[in-house]
């Protein structure tokens, strides 16, 4: 992990976790739910909120140096059952930027 909750300097928005996979940067969604009543927990990273995740990591990228040779958004779907405790779903390039 590269970072966690990482504002950007123009607040457009908050990213979760930044990692590396190789040599591609993932920034990660977190998205948990206590139940599947309103569909999987990734289903609930709107087109409003993955354009300013996309924004944040934009600007987080503009100081990096040298720059990644490729990057992706991927998402974390964490889902609590009581009967089975929690279950991690990764969504590897979830969306583009």
């Amino acid at each position: 992990m590269v970072a966690r909750n990482r504002r950007p300097r123009q607040r457009s928005g908050e990213l979760d976790l930044v990692g590396w996979d190789g040599p591609v940067l993932a920034f990660i969604e977190v998205k948990t739910r206590t139940g599947d009543e309103a569909g999987p927990p990734e289903s609930a990273v709107s087109l409003r909120q993955q354009k300013r995740i996309v924004k944040s990591a934009q600007e987080y990228m503009k100081r990096l140096k040298p720059r990644p040779a490729g990057y992706r958004f991927d998402i974390a779907s964490v889902l609590w059952n009581p009967a089975a405790g929690y279950q991690v779903r990764v969504v590897k390039d979830a969306f583009k930027g």
